[in-house]
């Protein structure tokens, strides 16, 4: 009988791609993973792994067995939530991965609704670039992205539930001028960029680059909140969605002559089992309020 930690193991090797990725991730060590690896493998009595000099890869073998492992762990958490609760109750966990921005305006208020006694919600922040893997490799059950990240295309495996469309708007000090913002007027302006290959990071180097300037980036934060001190204190400016204009800080924001937006939605792997956890999550999410029209960025401080 196949050994649903062991799956596990397995499943996250070919999503993170080494032996050494997979015992962090896990939180054991390297030797402990290959020994249940290979375990696995005289459960099997198929060769699942081969070597490559000193790492180990997946033989075809071991990559079907990792990603239909990702369909039966599925099915299993669907199980266990069914014996939970021999009703319609929805019961287990549900990890729902969400953008920082999209926390406090989406998936807390979401998480507040919820009421059943047997359900418990494990909310993860992730960024686009991070959430979008997470659920592909069976890490979130559901996640809270941008549909217009280029670099990592949301396919036919994956089931979109819209949310909202947030405006990409230049966010200056706050003695800048009002008006819709030209991006090339801002070619020798200091800039402050997130964490390479994000989808804030591309998205603001694209744009810069389409305007006809490289920008000089002066910082690279992971955290908007840091972006807009940064900003505030009048050492750079920044591209950011409008959620992410937190109100406490001193900066003007002004929306693109061109205007550009981004498409939140709600993201959950397709055909895995339904799940009546997973789908009330979906339904709390859907049943909130605009959170663009709430936080509608401002022209002036």
């Amino acid at each position: 009988m196949l050994n649903p930690w062991r799956l596990r193991l397995l499943s996250r090797l070919d999503t993170l791609g080494t032996v050494r990725a997979v015992a962090q991730d896990a939180n054991l060590s390297a030797s402990s993973v290959s020994q249940q690896l290979a375990v696995l493998e005289a459960e099997t009595r198929t060769q699942l792994l081969e070597r490559t000099g000193r790492r180990v890869r997946l033989t075809p073998a071991g990559l079907m067995l990792a990603r239909r492992a990702r369909a039966i762990l599925d099915h299993l958490d669907t199980v266990e939530a069914e014996l939970r609760s021999l009703s319609e109750e929805p019961a287990g966990l549900v990890r729902l991965g969400a953008f920082q921005s999209a926390i406090h305006t989406l998936a807390v208020p979401a998480v507040t609704r919820l009421a059943h006694p047997h359900l418990e919600v494990q909310l993860l922040e992730l960024e686009p670039h991070e959430s979008i893997p997470a659920l592909r490799g069976g890490d979130a059950d559901v996640i809270i992205t941008t549909t217009d990240f280029v670099e990592l295309p949301l396919g036919p495996d994956l089931d979109i539930i819209p949310l909202a469309t947030d405006p990409i708007v230049l966010v200056t000090p706050p003695d800048a001028p009002r008006g819709p913002a030209v991006l090339s007027a801002y070619a020798d302006e200091p800039w402050a960029l997130d964490v390479p290959q994000s989808y804030m990071a591309n998205l603001t180097l694209r744009l810069c680059r389409e305007s006809g300037f490289e920008p000089r980036v002066v910082c690279r934060f992971s955290n908007y909140l840091m972006t807009l001190q940064h900003v505030e204190a009048g050492l750079s400016i920044a591209l950011l969605p409008g959620l992410a204009v937190d109100r406490r800080y001193r900066v003007a924001t002004r929306e693109l002559a061109t205007p550009v937006t981004r498409t939140i939605a709600a993201v959950v792997r397709r055909g895995s089992p339904p799940r009546a956890a997973v789908n009330v999550v979906l339904e709390a999410l859907r049943q909130l309020p605009d959170p663009v029209a709430q936080v509608r960025p401002r022209s002036s401080p």
